[in-house]
């Protein structure tokens, strides 16, 4: 009796495997011509011809060390090629960490920049803030930082606050010296500072 069940069984299915198979052809045909292949692609015009003219990068993080050894942390909302240049770059709302190997650290951060490898530079501009683990929060409308070694400069005017106080100047560095020594931050052309004593802890 179970074998005859057995025979029975796969009787069956030797005739409802190729009705499913030919089942499945079927929805698949009925499918592929419902798919006009000359349809337009549901993306806007303009869209494609800016991505196929700028290479893109949403949320690009880079991180690294310099010949120096200071560490270099990079941030950005977004990260483009113009005209495909290889070796030129515009950023979006960057942040910039650099921690130097003598253990003062630099935070940058602009609403845009403009990157070139080959001259190894940066320039920052869009409300340009520095802020520095001695105390200065500094604000610059234009400046520019090297790619490979601490080096900043803001040829205009700068303006914010100190250990000290409210300052003020005509133009500002930051540098490290080749010996190794610690970086060194410079104000110059016309420097004021409203000085603003600490308040006494009684």
């Amino acid at each position: 009796m179970q074998g005859d069940r057995y025979s029975k069984l796969v009787s069956w299915l030797k005739v409802l495997f190729p009705l499913m198979a030919l089942a499945l052809l079927s929805t698949l045909f009925l499918i592929s011509r419902a798919i006009d292949p000359g349809q337009s692609i549901p993306f806007a015009e303009k869209e494609i011809q800016e991505r196929l003219r700028d290479q893109q990068l949403t949320a690009p993080f880079f991180t690294g060390t310099t010949a120096q050894g200071d560490e270099l942390t990079f941030y950005a909302d977004i990260l483009t090629t113009p005209d495909g240049k290889i070796g030129s770059n515009k950023a979006e709302n960057i942040r910039l960490t650099i921690k130097t190997a003598q253990g003062a650290s630099y935070r940058l951060q602009s609403g845009q920049a403009e990157i070139d490898l080959a001259k190894n530079i940066a320039e920052l501009t869009n409300d340009v803030i520095i802020m520095t683990s001695t105390g200065y929060r500094m604000t610059s409308d234009y400046m520019t930082s090297g790619l490979s070694s601490l080096d900043l400069e803001s040829p205009g005017r700068v303006y914010g606050t100190a250990p000290e106080g409210i300052l003020e100047a005509g133009s500002m560095t930051v540098s490290q010296p080749e010996n190794g020594e610690a970086t060194q931050l410079f104000f110059t052309n016309g420097v004021k500072l409203i000085y603003k004593p600490k308040p006494l802890i009684e």
